[in-house]
């Protein structure tokens, strides 16, 4: 018997994306996490505009929710601080749409089921394509279980990305790469997000990349999950297309806001630059 995600499509693959990968060549695609609505909800555009300027390839723009559960305790810190700013869904749509004014850089949504439900399937999957965003990540949709998400999903043209880790089945890798649009995104080690150090990360990697280029052959690889520094990307994007970098962007924008709260920006966006580029 076929279950509801076996009878939909491939998703669709935003152009931006594709755009992204082909003008990589050999080099390595960074994607960036950062939580809308932190520090501030004034200060979410101008982060992402200056994460492009310092090489930013990919934005993932975070959802606020309550309830995390992928993620560790920074991230879910961000969380709260948006949350607590007043952010709401529509004021996210407000802020790809602001972005889109100046920039095509590819935006993905990553956030939890629950508020999508709250605030309406097709309504959220409908407004997020009008904005402007380019896909989404919800990891606590299994991608055995998302049949109606990705009926959403074509519907409007927003491609889901799935999640693989290290004890991932090979099955279920190849179900990822076939329903992933864009890319897949290759969790380094098991656990919830943060800043980990590089031999826990690189021993995690080395026994899982293998596996990944076998497997997820449709698809370029974004490995992400404890990097922190540039050496960290060179080493562990190795042999994937890029890297993601969440946790240690937050923890930085709350170093370099407690130094210098009025003019921490460029500090900041520093750390981005030596993340992409070393220097």
């Amino acid at each position: 018997m076929q279950t509801a995600i076996e009878n939909t499509e491939a998703t669709y693959i935003s152009p931006r994306l594709l755009k992204v990968f082909e003008a990589a060549g050999f080099k390595k695609v960074m994607n960036l996490f950062i939580t809308a609505g932190f520090p501030t909800i004034e200060d979410t555009v101008d982060l992402i505009l200056g994460y492009e300027k310092n090489g930013a390839d990919i934005i993932e723009l975070g959802m606020p929710f309550s309830d995390p559960l992928a993620d560790g305790p920074t991230i879910q810190y961000s969380s709260e601080v948006a949350l607590s700013n007043g952010l709401m869904m529509d004021d996210i749509f407000a802020m790809v749409a602001e972005v889109r004014k100046h920039t095509q850089i590819p935006i993905i949504l990553m956030g939890y089921i629950n508020p999508l439900l709250y605030y309406g399937i097709d309504r959220f999957f409908e407004n997020a394509a009008t904005a402007g965003v380019d896909g989404l990540i919800l990891p606590d949709v299994p991608v055995e279980e998302s049949g109606l998400i990705q009926i959403a999903s074509q519907n409007n043209k927003l491609p889901l990305i799935y999640l693989v880790a290290p004890n991932s089945t090979d099955e279920r890798m190849r179900l990822v790469d076939k329903k992933s649009g864009g890319f897949v995104y290759c969790v380094s080690v098991t656990g919830v997000t943060g800043a980990r150090t590089a031999a826990e990360v690189s021993s995690s990697v080395e026994r899982f990349i293998d596996r990944i280029n076998e497997h997820i052959t449709q698809n370029p690889v974004l490995i992400g999950f404890g990097i922190s520094s540039y050496e960290d990307a060179v080493r562990i994007s190795e042999r994937a297309r890029g890297f993601v970098v969440g946790s240690a962007l937050i923890n930085n924008i709350r170093d370099e806001r407690d130094k210098n709260p009025n003019d921490w920006k460029d500090a900041h966006f520093k750390f981005v630059h030596r993340l992409k580029h070393g220097n």
